[in-house]
């Protein structure tokens, strides 16, 4: 027997409060820190009903994850009317927005990637979704443009973190930042890209 809508209707917006609850605990708290018993009482829930939802607290960690990499992913999908320096340009000012709206939790992400084995597959999975997009979006097919690009996202990283940090750049340095060392190791590539009105450093 099928399903009542209206009960699909109340799991899914339960699902999504949930997740909601998630990203704001993840970033308040280390994932050692909270218990599914903590989080049922934040969620006023019983804990019975947090695991029909989530199996493990894993399970939860990674949905609550996963839920705020497809929100990042869908920010910085490149316009493809844009020519594709333009498009990677405004790419990254979103990816850096994003990241001052979520400082705390982007912290966390990374953090997490060292001892939960699921989140660094997500974040692997991101990055190499990048690198063909990238590569696609110049032309470049050679060896050494794959390396520059996949060097640069770990680069990122190193650099973002230290940005929120300290907060002593703005955005627009940041971004002129970000944009001159990656063009930078593709030209060391051998690949060359049109420099972009308004981002050098």
């Amino acid at each position: 027997m099928a399903e009542p809508a209206y009960t699909r209707l109340e799991n899914d917006e339960r699902r999504r409060r949930l997740l909601e609850l998630g990203a704001d605990l993840f970033t308040r708290h280390a994932y050692d820190e909270i218990s599914m018993a903590q989080i049922a009482r934040e969620a006023g829930i019983s804990k019975a009903l947090l695991y029909h939802y989530f199996p493990s607290k894993q399970d939860y960690f990674v949905a609550t994850l996963s839920s705020g990499a497809e929100e990042l992913r869908a920010r910085i999908e490149p316009d493809p009317d844009l020519p594709p320096a333009e498009a990677l340009t405004a790419a990254i000012d979103a990816y850096l927005a994003w990241i001052e709206e979520n400082a705390d939790a982007y912290a966390k992400l990374l953090q997490s990637a060292a001892t939960v084995p699921e989140v660094r597959e997500l974040i692997e999975g991101v990055r190499a979704t990048t690198v063909e997009r990238i590569l696609a979006g110049i032309g470049a097919t050679q060896p050494a443009a794959r390396t520059a690009v996949r060097g640069w996202l770990w680069f990122i990283d190193g650099a973002c973190l230290d940005w929120i940090a300290h907060r002593d750049l703005d955005r627009g340095q940041g971004l002129g930042l970000l944009l001159g060392t990656l063009f930078g190791s593709l030209m060391a590539a051998g690949v060359q890209l049109p420099v972009v009105q308004g981002t050098d450093p």
